[in-house]
C-alpha cells in the first residue's frame, strides 16, 4: 500500500484505454466521439470516508453511455434516453437546473471545472445520454455520467486530463455545481477501477490504490426498492454523531491523537466507554472497526484469503446494524437469507443504508436459482418485490467509439 493512483493505475488518458464494450445508444448518424462509464458498488467501508477512514469500491457492469457531437453554435443539447426533458442552455451562461431537468446537472457541472482547468469549447455540442443503470440504486449513476461527459468533451475538444484528475474534476462538479457534498469513492471507482480490481480510496489523504478482485467470484446487488430515508435526516444525523464523538474524544485524547474518529484504537475506545454516551460510543465503534476491517480485507484479498475475507463482510453489516443503525428490518433479512445459501462469502448492506440494497460476494457457482429463492423468500415476508442483479467488476470510464 503507500502508492498513489498515478503508481498503481494507468497514467495515461481514456482514449488510451478504451475498453471493448457493447454499445448502449443506436445512433445512426456520426458522432466526435462515445464515452461510457460503469456503476459502482461499496464493496465495504461503511461510512468511513467522512471519518478519515478507508472504503473500497467495485465496478459493475452496468453503464451510462454518452455519444457527443460538436455543434457550429454555441448551445449545448443535452438529451436522454430516460424518461426526463431535454435541456438546452448557451454556453455563455452554464446555470444549474431544477425539477426534472435536473439530471443535465451533471453534466453542466463537468462543463464548468473543465472550463475552469483550461479546456476550451469554442462551440457547443449535442450529448445524447443512454444507460443500463439503474437510477435511485445506490449505485452511482450521477458519477458515471459525470465521468462519461468528462470523458468524452477532453476527447472532443483536445484535452489531455488524466483518469484520475478527471475523478477529482467530477467530485468538485458534484460538491460545487450540483450541491452533493460527496466524497471521492464513486468518482474514483468509476475512473480506475477495472474487471480484475477493486480500487480503494484512503479519504484522509485521497490516496487510491488497487487491489485484486479474486477470480471466479462475483457480486449480486439485491435491490430492495425501500426509498433511502436520507430526506428524514439519518444520514445526516450520522454526520452529526460522528462529529460529535470525535469532539468528546479530543477532550479525552487531545487534538493530536484524535484527528480522525479513525485514529482511536478500538482497545483504547473500549477504555473510554463508560466516559462516552452510549450511542456515541456506539457511532465511534462501528467507524472505528469498521475502518480496520477495510485494512483486514486489503490483506486478504492480496493474499488470495476468499472464506476469512468474506466473513469481514458479514461482519460489516452486523456492525452497521447493531452499532450505526443504519440497517432495516427489510436489509437484515435479505443477508440473513445469503447467510445460510452455499456458494455466498460475505453480504452486507451497501451504500448510505436506511434502505436501498444488499451486495453479495459469491462464487461463479452462485446461480439465479438461488437467487430466485432469496427474491422469494422476501416477497413472502414482506410482500414487495426485491431485485436482483448479477454483476461483475467491469472496466472504468473510456472512450468506445466515434
Amino acid at each position: 500500500m503507500g502508492q498513489s493512483s498515478e503508481k498503481r493505475f494507468n497514467r495515461g488518458s481514456a482514449e488510451e484505454r478504451s475498453p471493448d464494450i457493447a454499445s448502449v445508444l443506436e445512433i445512426e448518424d456520426p458522432v466526435d466521439v462515445r464515452a461510457s462509464a460503469p456503476g459502482r458498488v461499496e464493496f465495504i467501508g461503511n461510512h468511513t470516508d467522512y471519518n478519515g477512514g478507508w472504503v473500497m469500491g467495485a465496478t459493475i457492469d452496468r453503464r451510462v453511455e454518452v455519444a457527443l457531437r460538436r455543434q457550429s453554435d454555441r448551445q449545448v443539447r443535452l438529451r436522454s434516453e430516460a424518461d426526463v426533458p431535454t435541456v438546452e442552455v448557451d454556453l455563455n451562461r452554464i446555470e444549474r437546473q431544477s425539477g426534472t431537468e435536473g439530471w443535465a446537472n451533471y453534466v453542466l457541472g463537468m462543463i464548468n471545472v473543465l472550463r475552469s482547468e483550461g479546456l476550451e469549447l469554442p462551440v457547443g455540442f449535442e450529448l445524447r445520454v443512454g444507460s443500463t443503470l439503474p437510477v435511485g440504486a445506490g449505485l452511482s449513476s450521477s458519477a458515471a455520467l459525470e465521468l462519461a461527459s468528462g470523458v468524452a468533451m477532453s476527447e472532443a475538444y483536445g484535452g489531455k486530463f488524466e483518469l484520475g484528475e478527471l475523478a477529482r474534476l467530477a467530485q468538485r462538479a458534484e460538491n460545487e455545481f450540483v450541491g452533493v457534498p460527496c466524497g471521492l469513492l464513486d468518482q474514483a471507482v468509476v475512473a480506475l477501477g477495472g474487471a480484475d480490481r477493486l480500487v480503494r480510496l484512503d479519504a484522509r489523504t485521497e490516496e487510491i490504490d488497487s487491489v485484486p478482485f479474486p477470480p471466479e467470484t462475483k457480486i449480486w446487488i439485491f435491490r430492495t426498492h425501500q426509498a433511502h430515508a436520507l430526506s428524514e435526516g439519518g444520514y445526516q444525523e450520522r454526520h452529526d454523531e460522528s462529529r460529535a464523538v470525535r469532539e468528546e474524544l479530543r477532550s479525552l485524547l487531545g487534538m493530536k491523537e484524535v484527528e480522525h474518529l479513525v485514529d482511536v484504537p478500538p482497545a483504547r475506545l473500549e477504555q473510554l466507554r463508560e466516559q462516552l454516551p452510549e450511542t456515541l460510543y456506539r457511532r465511534a465503534r462501528h467507524v472505528t472497526t469498521e475502518h480496520r476491517r477495510v485494512q483486514r480485507m486489503v490483506q486478504l484479498l492480496e493474499a488470495g484469503e476468499r472464506e476469512e475475507a468474506g466473513t469481514l463482510l458479514f461482519e460489516s453489516h452486523a456492525s452497521s446494524r447493531a452499532d450505526y443503525e443504519n440497517s432495516t428490518e427489510a436489509l437484515d433479512f435479505v443477508v440473513d437469507q445469503l447467510r445460510e445459501q452455499g456458494g455466498v462469502l460475505g453480504a452486507r448492506l451497501t451504500g448510505a443504508g436506511f434502505g436501498g440494497a444488499v451486495m453479495a460476494w459469491t462464487r461463479t457457482g452462485y446461480g439465479k436459482a438461488q437467487a430466485q429463492e432469496v427474491v422469494q423468500a422476501y416477497a413472502e415476508r414482506f410482500g414487495a418485490e426485491l431485485e436482483m442483479l448479477a454483476c461483475q467488476p467491469a472496466p472504468g470510464v473510456g472512450v468506445v467509439g466515434r
